[in-house]
């Protein structure tokens, strides 16, 4: 390599030497040779480009999907002295007639296009003129119709190329790409005999953590989590621009500095949010997944997918954002198995063949959430590479595990691949293990196996997993050319000839362990108040009560207090975002109780936990709005509870919610229609003597009565409403 090459290595991009293949790379694309790149997000990709671009005679075209990463990147080149414009869909025409007109004079040294400005016939024309050095394609896994990103526009390159320059060099790079997609991009761009440079996909950085996704406590979960990060950069993903406004919404409310970020927003604004994430005015950065944000960020800390991704390679590529600085990354992921199926859904308009493939990604997406082998060596499978062993860096090579002799299993999992001739997919391999006849089973007659039925007293999930783990150990591998078919490997064929011990991971149960941890957090929620505050807010609550002569349970709830007594507010916004208190009941009755917890705090130099409450964002707050809005017009609660698509106890927990915030309705109307003045007299007496608004405890108190739980809900909400209030 020229010395001229190095000199520019580290005067313009500041480096003393290449990382890893880089070198390589840039040597092989000089020499004008055709050059097919996969290397992980944070290990140097542009870098293979942009360097030989500053060093040669003409243009370098870079074909990029992400109007965000174009920006990105030009405005870094810029501010080394690096000559560099895009051509995309964001510029005036005036705008994209000066660039041109820059590439012409044979200023420029890199030229961003979108692949949809390259197919433009004013464009090709333009580019004829152009003195070229290269071609770059960015994110070339849109090429494949295999990949996780798919674009079709990507799949003209090649003869659009052609038209321009049919003899320029041609470098393609990628961070996520299977054996199978790597083949597929390699025919698509007619560069099977390209030089391939292969880096490994391990980010030893990035510690990979996936949670069961439960309603409301994720919520909890994610803002805990971000402020145990606080002032670090983080990026959400989410699966709709709907998601990403709510998710970005309730970290405002919580004070995280976050924005959000999709396709629906105006240019000016992303461009905004994005330069502001850049230069850390912004913490966090709520996207959606299908978007992708492209930004070039060393130091993003954390990478959170609040919904589960469509495939393995788009949830690789968008945690590979964490940590491209080499330092700590976390990659956590909020799953649960439903958000497969709401997938797996969306799919069903599209042809067969993509929906099916469709269905393969989303089946190894789940797979990789719920097992419990070592999520690094799963990532690492999937690409291809193997990993002999555990990581030690990911959740669950952190936690207990339960494992089971693995010699049967595996036997019986291989010689099923082995008697169907190793022409099929693990749910046709599932179905003969456990004994399931379809029509398919009947007409290749596997039905009649010596493997069929085998392992009927295990279910489904229990072979699938047994297949993967057979997968990850090297004895089965995928069949590059059809796409989710197995084969026994060389090792495989040995085990089956002299098996040996083999320990397997149990798959874990996201459903009861979403249930344990609501359970837990309950449990030590419940245990985690400070008791001695608790008891002097009792005191003080009971003094309340009896000054405006009504029982204590009105001022505030039992919850309340505790969670008072756990994250000790001290201000009004604070004591507002307490559950059950709103700024209503702060006014009426906050005043006295602030000053006990003020008192409290400094008599015992405890350090405030304000950063504990989670307050719900106004997601919820349309809903609320449009009830308070009915109500005052004085709609039925049953239509109300149509209107909004509840059920009508679900509607009596959203009023209740409002009252118990301190916001007063008037459901009198509604009363009157299901009792009369005695039963109210009775319900007036008994929520005024009571110790307790539990409805349980009226139910019993009042059998006699014969009151519903529906009309007690209904009365309790007016009687917070006059007395609370």
């Amino acid at each position: 390599m020229e010395e001229k090459v190095k000199l520019n290595l580290k005067q313009i991009f500041g480096f003393s030497q290449f990382r890893g293949n880089q070198e390589l790379i840039v040597d092989n694309l000089l020499n004008q040779r055709n050059t097919f790149v996969i290397m992980p997000t944070g290990a140097g990709k542009s870098l293979c480009y942009q360097l030989p671009a500053v060093v040669s005679e003409g243009t370098a075209i870079v074909i990029s999907p992400l109007i965000a990463l174009m920006k990105n990147q030009v405005d870094q080149l810029n501010a080394i002295g690096i000559n560099a414009h895009f051509l995309n869909s964001t510029l005036t025409k005036s705008e994209a007639t000066k660039v041109k007109n820059e590439v012409l004079k044979k200023k420029t040294k890199l030229l961003y296009v979108a692949p949809e400005s390259l197919t433009k016939e004013e464009n090709i024309a333009f580019l004829k003129e152009a003195h070229l050095s290269f071609v770059a394609i960015d994110e070339a896994h849109c090429i494949s119709e295999w990949g996780h990103d798919f674009r079709p526009e990507y799949r003209r390159i090649k003869s659009i190329v052609a038209q321009i320059a049919p003899h320029l060099p041609i470098i393609a790079l990628t961070a996520t790409a299977t054996p199978k997609v790597q083949q597929d991009i390699q025919r698509n761009l007619q560069m099977e005999e390209a030089d391939l440079f292969k880096s490994s996909f391990n980010r030893t950085n990035l510690f990979y953590e996936v949670r069961p996704k439960v309603k409301n406590d994720s919520k909890k979960s994610l803002i805990r989590f971000i402020k145990q990060h606080k002032g670090k950069s983080g990026i959400i993903y989410c699966l709709s621009r709907k998601k990403v406004e709510e998710i970005a919404e309730l970290l405002k409310v919580n004070q995280i500095n976050a924005a959000p970020y999709h396709a629906g927003l105006d240019s000016a604004v992303r461009i905004k949010t994005q330069d502001d994430f850049l230069n850390e005015e912004l913490d966090v950065i709520v996207a959606t997944i299908a978007f992708g944000m492209g930004i070039d960020k060393p130091d993003v800390r954390y990478v959170i997918h609040y919904d589960v991704p469509k495939s393995l390679e788009g949830y690789y590529q968008e945690t590979g954002r964490a940590g491209r600085d080499g330092l700590e990354g976390h990659c956590l992921m909020f799953y649960r198995y439903e958000d497969i199926i709401k997938l797996d859904k969306f799919n069903k308009d599209k042809a067969v063949t993509e929906r099916e493939n469709a269905k393969i990604l989303l089946q190894e997406m789940s797979a990789y959430s719920e097992t419990s082998v070592c999520r690094r060596k799963f990532i690492l499978n999937y690409f291809g590479e193997i990993l002999e062993k555990d990581c030690g860096f990911c959740d669950n090579c952190k936690r207990e595990r339960e494992t089971f002799d693995g010699v049967h299993a595996l036997s019986i999992a291989l010689e099923a691949v082995k008697q169907t001739q190793e022409r099929f997919g693990i749910e046709h391999l599932v179905k003969v293990i456990t004994g399931e006849k379809d029509d398919y089973i009947i007409s290749y007659q596997h039905d009649t196996l010596p493997v069929f039925g085998k392992g009927q007293e295990e279910n489904e999930k229990h072979w699938t997993s047994v297949i993967r783990q057979g997968m990850i150990a090297a004895l089965l591998e995928k069949d590059i050319e059809n796409y989710g078919l197995l084969k026994l490997t060389p090792k495989g064929e040995r085990f089956l000839e002299d098996p040996y011990l083999i320990e397997l991971y149990k798959d874990q149960d996201f459903e009861k362990l979403g249930q344990h941890e609501v359970e837990e957090e309950q449990q030590q929620s419940a245990q985690a108040y400070d008791e001695k505050l608790f008891e002097l807010l009792k005191v003080e609550r009971k003094r309340v009560a009896k000054s405006k002569g009504l029982p204590p349970y009105v001022i505030f709830q039992d919850p309340s207090l505790e969670e008072m007594a756990t994250v000790y507010p001290t201000t009004k916004e604070e004591l507002s975002q307490i559950n059950g208190v709103g700024m209503g009941k702060v006014e009426k009755f906050g005043n006295s109780f602030l000053q006990v917890i003020q008192n409290y705090v400094a008599e015992n130099e405890i350090e405030t936990a304000s950063e504990v409450v989670i307050k719900t964002s106004g997601t919820r707050s349309k809903v609320k709005i449009s009830i308070i809005q009915q109500i005052d017009r004085k709609i039925n609660l049953e239509e109300i509870a149509q209107n909004l698509n509840l059920s009508l106890m679900d509607l009596l927990q959203e009023i209740e919610q409002i009252t118990y915030s301190g916001t007063k309705l008037n459901i009198d109307y509604y009363i009157h229609r299901i009792m009369d003045d005695e039963r109210e007299d009775i319900l007036l007496d008994y929520f005024m003597n009571a110790e307790t608004d539990h409805i349980k405890a009226a139910l019993d108190e009042l059998e006699g009565e014969d009151f519903t739980e529906e009309e007690l809900r209904v009365y309790r909400i007016k009687f917070i409403s006059e007395h609370a209030n």
